[in-house]
C-alpha cells in the first residue's frame, strides 16, 4: 500500500489547522482557528499563541515566501481551507487564497456558510487533498475508516494524538506538536501515494478569485 519509489516533482507543503473546540470547533461562524500549521522538507512552521488576525496574516505571508509548489491537506477541500476563508472574511483580511466550490467533490455535510467542495490555489500554490487521493485508492482495496490518522498508521506513521474535541485544553505546547504533527503527515501521506496523486492536483488557473472568497455566505 506505501509507494516507496523515490518521488519527483513538485515541492510539497503540507498544512493544517486547529479550532476551537471550546464551542463549535467545525463551525467557523462561531469557533476561531487556535492553530496553523505548514510543513515543508526543511522543516515545520507553527502559528500559535497570537490573535486569530495575526496567525492568518502570519500564514499567508509564510506561504508567499515559500518555494512554489503543492499545498497539500486533508480534506481540505471540504473543511480547512473554506474555514479559513470564512475566518479571513471575518476580519476583513484579503488572503492569497482562491476558492472556487467544484459540485463533483462529494461531501457528507457541507461545512456550515458553504456549499460544497473547493478547488483551491494559495498564492502561486497549487492544491492537493491527500485524503481524496487515499479515500480513492483504499475504498477499491480494503474497508476501512479514511481518517488521518488511521491511514497514517496504516502506512506506520506516527501521529500525534490527542481528545480531539478537547483542543481547547491543551497545553501550547501539545497543541503545536499536534498541529505540526497532522501537517507533515498529509505532506507525507501525498509522497507516498504520488504515484497516483498528480491527477488529483487543482489547476492553479480554477476560476477562483480573491471575490470567490469574500463573498462566501
Amino acid at each position: 500500500m506505501v509507494d516507496v519509489v523515490p518521488r519527483s516533482g513538485p515541492v510539497l507543503h503540507g498544512l493544517d489547522i486547529e479550532t476551537d473546540t471550546s464551542c463549535d470547533g467545525l463551525d467557523p461562524r462561531v469557533s476561531e482557528i487556535v492553530a496553523i500549521a505548514v510543513s515543508s522538507d526543511h522543516g515545520d512552521a507553527v502559528f500559535s499563541n497570537a490573535s486569530e488576525r495575526e496567525l492568518l496574516e502570519a500564514t499567508d505571508e509564510h506561504l508567499a515566501h515559500c518555494a512554489t509548489g503543492v499545498l497539500v491537506t486533508w480534506n481540505g477541500a471540504a473543511f480547512d481551507l473554506p474555514f479559513l476563508a470564512s475566518r479571513a472574511e471575518v476580519h476583513g483580511l484579503e488572503l492569497g487564497l482562491r476558492l472556487a466550490v467544484d459540485p463533483r467533490l462529494a461531501v457528507r455535510t457541507a461545512l456550515p456558510g458553504h456549499d460544497g467542495a473547493y478547488r483551491a490555489a494559495w498564492h502561486s500554490h497549487r492544491h492537493l487533498d491527500a485524503y481524496r487521493v487515499w479515500r480513492n485508492d483504499l475504498h477499491r482495496l480494503v474497508d476501512m475508516s479514511c481518517s488521518l490518522k488511521a491511514v497514517a498508521r496504516l502506512t506506520g506513521l506516527r501521529p500525534v494524538e490527542v481528545d480531539r474535541e478537547r483542543v481547547h485544553e491543551l497545553s501550547a505546547e501539545v497543541l503545536d506538536d499536534y498541529v505540526a504533527s497532522d501537517a507533515r503527515l498529509a505532506r507525507l501521506l501525498a509522497e507516498r501515494r504520488w504515484s497516483t496523486a498528480e491527477p488529483f492536483i487543482d489547476p492553479l488557473d480554477n476560476g477562483a478569485t480573491r471575490d470567490t472568497v469574500c463573498c462566501i455566505g
